[in-house]
């Protein structure tokens, strides 16, 4: 019966395990997080419901350490819903990316202070409203905060003051109001982040003062882009501080002075944007701005001066913008040889006057000139140029021999860059499938809109450069050579550069969930980086097609096999436990027949049914074999007496007692 019971337990053992592995590793705590967020999703990747358990599956964009979720990565999954407060007992989360899920709105829930483990947080091209959290706060860890592309409104919090280790604070293109909130007495503010790097305010309705204490010595700021803002009041010379500087946008606002003088301090400075302002006084010397590549200056009401001699000095200047800035006299000729010059883009509605001399050494890069509504009266532009020169709305163009120039009418826009498929020819690809440049295959596509807020450069039709960022991208991203494709190129009214960016698997029709994944955390979390020229970047991915789910398969899903292992367990539980008992019943029948039946052990071994002894025969002793196993018929030998007479023990060959009757 021992073994029996062994074997039983064993079998129950087994059961257990298996239940452990049908239910799985989770924490519990995480697991009903996870869950409760499922319930008011819509659209979850079909892994989380072929599984009972996040981490022992695992569920896509959940990663685990120790039965813990430390990743909750779900970019452009398409879903729908609200981000509930059950998000706070996911304690142990390092990196929280749902970006890219256009109908997952709502109000950021106060929860998620809890989560002091984390690092990235990542919400962009979400519809979020209302206003953040000031618990957001409690997050000490967190190296990368993106909230841009939503629609939160409200002040920015002053406990982000307390995110001493924060690297990327995105809080663009929102709604957010009042002022950038600066530290006092015990209150904190963002002058306190002296280790960020980015600070992107852009295209809000931020307002007040740029505050002077806002910036200092201390700071490591690389990107300052505060454009598209409604902040009023002088440029604070505490800017010129912060060295470490190299993009500097504060266009689109209402600023009003002039631009400091020690902004010349900034000699890393890549980017120089403070154009449609109220800045006033005289443009200082920018020569020191060795590195400077694109400078856009326009439309202020500065003070009316020559056109500066130090624009010819910027041999690093890519793109040039000083459009109604009250520059009188004649162009420099020297600015069209600057070695990297590309456009000229708008020296619009100044005072030039003169003859527009562009001389014979233009710049191999030169592509556009614009000088538009000024006085110029005469040309003398070299045959070699065969780029674009816009000279509408001057003198000039009155004279019979300018009338009918290109240089006089309206000229045909640049035509975007696009990636070439010529080689595939006609090939068609079904609906929601798209050509891959790399071997002209149709595929889903993983796709989206890439913006680069502070290009160094204009021109949306420069090959080289386009082919530059898409090898940049297939190389970064692991994906194989050409499977990258670039279209629908634009310069925004922000004159921010957007395109739509396709990549391709390497093989099959179709990315997996997890590289999905990957692709959008590396973009959205800026592991990818783009080309320099380009400048800082954001990417709104697109939601991704899977496989249809209702296709038919005759595999069993995780689940189904989950289910079946706890039902097949439950089961032989069950036939366990009714064996324990049966045994259990019959040793207590056992134990009652023998105290009900004294001749229930005469048998042999115990195994008599508990009747009384049935004789199965006499033996016959004679009379001598009779007194020699009694020894005489000895008193000695003597143990009762019946109705029969005496009864003696006797000891009868071979050496066995047994009882004789006299």
């Amino acid at each position: 019966m021992r073994g029996k019971v062994s074997c039983l337990l064993l079998l129950l053992l087994l059961c257990v395990a298996s239940l452990q592995v049908a239910y799985g590793v989770t924490n519990s705590q995480d697991a009903s997080a996870l869950k409760s967020l499922m319930s008011q999703w819509q659209n979850v990747p079909s892994s989380w419901k072929q599984s009972t358990d996040p981490c022992d599956a695992p569920w896509d964009g959940i990663q685990c350490t120790n039965g813990r979720v430390t990743h909750l990565l779900l970019p452009a999954m398409n879903i729908k819903g609200k981000l509930t407060d059950d998000v706070g007992l996911l304690t142990e989360l390092q990196y929280l990316d749902i970006s890219s899920n256009p109908e997952l709105g709502g109000s950021l829930p106060a929860s998620i202070g809890k989560l002091q483990k984390l690092m990235n947080l990542i919400l962009q091209g979400c519809s979020f409203s209302g206003t953040i959290p000031s618990q957001i706060g409690n997050l000490r860890n967190l190296t990368f905060l993106a909230l841009n592309s939503n629609k939160f409104s409200g002040s920015i919090p002053n406990t982000i003051g307390l995110l001493s280790n924060l690297y990327w604070l995105d809080l663009a293109d929102n709604q957010l109001t009042g002022p950038i909130p600066i530290s006092s007495g015990t209150t904190p503010g963002l002058d306190f982040l002296v280790n960020t790097r980015h600070f992107h305010f852009n295209k809000n309705q931020l307002s007040g003062t740029l505050n002077a204490t806002l910036f200092s010595s201390n700071m490591n700021l690389i990107h300052m882009i505060f454009d598209s803002n409604n902040f009023s009041g002088p440029i604070p010379n505490t800017i010129g501080l912060m060295e470490t500087l190299e993009i500097l946008q504060l266009d689109n606002n209402q600023l009003s002075g002039g631009i400091p003088t020690n902004i010349t301090n900034l000699r890393g400075l890549n980017v120089l944007n403070l154009a449609n302002n109220q800045l006033t006084g005289l443009i200082p010397n920018l020569a020191p701005l060795t590195n400077l590549s694109s400078l856009d200056l326009s439309n202020n009401s500065f003070a009316s001066s020559t056109a500066p001699t130090w624009m010819t000095t910027l041999n690093s200047l890519y793109t040039l913008a000083m459009e109604n800035t009250q520059l009188t006299g004649q162009i420099p000729p020297k600015l069209f040889t600057l070695a990297q010059i590309q456009q000229v883009r708008s020296l619009d509605s100044n005072r030039f006057n003169g003859t527009l001399d562009m001389g014979s050494n233009l710049g191999q890069n030169l592509e556009k000139v614009s000088i538009r509504n000024n006085s110029i009266t005469d040309a003398n532009i070299t045959s070699s140029y065969n780029g674009s020169i816009s000279l509408i709305n001057n003198p000039l163009c009155q004279l019979a021999k300018y009338s009918n120039n290109l240089y006089c009418q309206n000229q045909q826009n640049q035509t975007p860059y696009t990636t070439s498929l010529a080689r595939c020819g006609s090939t068609a690809c079904p609906n929601n499938q798209m050509l891959s440049p790399r071997n002209c295959t149709c595929a889903y596509a993983f796709s989206g809109l890439i913006v680069f807020r502070a290009p160094s450069f204009k021109d949306i039709s420069d090959t080289a450069m386009f082919q530059e960022l898409e090898s940049s991208l297939w190389s970064q991203l692991g994906l194989a050579p050409n499977s990258v494709y670039i279209s629908d190129v634009a310069i925004t009214g922000d004159k921010y550069i957007e395109a739509n960016v396709a990549l391709f698997p390497v093989s099959g029709l179709y990315f997996s969930a997890s590289d999905v994944i990957r692709l959008g955390f590396d973009l959205n979390n800026q592991t990818y980086q783009a080309p320099a020229m380009f400048g800082p970047y954001y990417f709104i991915q697109y939601p991704y097609q899977f496989p249809g789910s209702g296709s038919s398969s005759s595999s069993i899903s995780t689940a189904a096999i989950a289910g079946i292992a706890v039902g097949g367990c439950v089961v032989l539980i069950a036939l366990a436990l009714v064996a324990v008992y049966a045994l259990k019943q019959r040793r207590k029948v056992k134990e009652a027949a023998v105290l009900a039946n004294p001749f229930a052990s005469w048998g042999s071994g115990g195994k008599d049914d508990g009747a009384a002894p049935q004789l199965k025969g006499a033996k016959y002793f004679t009379f001598e074999e009779l007194k020699k196993c009694t020894g005489n018929f000895s008193e000695n030998n003597e143990i009762g007496q019946g109705g029969y007479g005496k009864v003696s023990r006797g000891y009868d060959s071979p050496c066995k007692w047994g009882s004789c009757c006299h």
